[in-house]
């Protein structure tokens, strides 16, 4: 039988994790200069760059704070998700799987890492646990999953435009 601490422990630790991570992501793209970011994305595809490097890196903290919180697990990780999947689509795909050559590695693993919390929940030292919500379970993870990669290629569809592509 599974100790509760522990169980509660490891949640805690992987949201820690995942979402201070995320967090550090979208300060980095403030403290770095949000408008060569937002060169970068246009540069990219996303347009107008600017608008997609705020919003990029405001989700971040957002649903990085939410993460790590364990605030709307369920929710807070389908925005995470689709973040990761746009970063994955947009600027590691066309490198391959590993990381090492820049490939969409590290963005999968955040991201299926990320749609597990929705599948076990974010555990007892957690907001949610804390203002009574329960939101867990496999169609919260389906739900997580579906809803991040559906809002990832809703954005690219609309908003993606590669070079020749206007």
């Amino acid at each position: 039988m599974m100790d509760q601490n522990a169980l509660d422990l490891g949640l805690l630790l992987l949201r820690l994790t995942l979402g201070v991570t995320l967090v550090l992501h979208g300060v980095a793209k403030y403290r770095g200069g949000i408008a060569g970011v937002g060169r970068w994305f246009q540069g990219e595809g996303l347009k107008p760059g600017i608008v997609h490097a705020h919003l990029a890196a405001l989700g971040e903290i957002g649903f990085g704070s939410a993460i790590a919180a364990g605030f709307l697990t369920p929710l807070s990780a389908m925005g995470y998700v689709g973040v990761m999947c746009v970063a994955g689509w947009v600027g590691h795909r066309k490198n391959g799987f590993f990381i090492i050559k820049d490939g969409w590695e590290y963005v999968f693993v955040l991201a299926v890492s990320t749609s597990c919390l929705a599948l076990l929940g974010p555990g007892s030292w957690s907001l949610d646990n804390a203002i009574g919500i329960e939101l867990s379970g496999i169609g919260w993870f389906v739900a997580t999953t579906v809803g991040g990669i559906g809002a990832a290629v809703a954005l690219l569809l609309m908003l993606y435009r590669p070079d020749g592509d206007e």
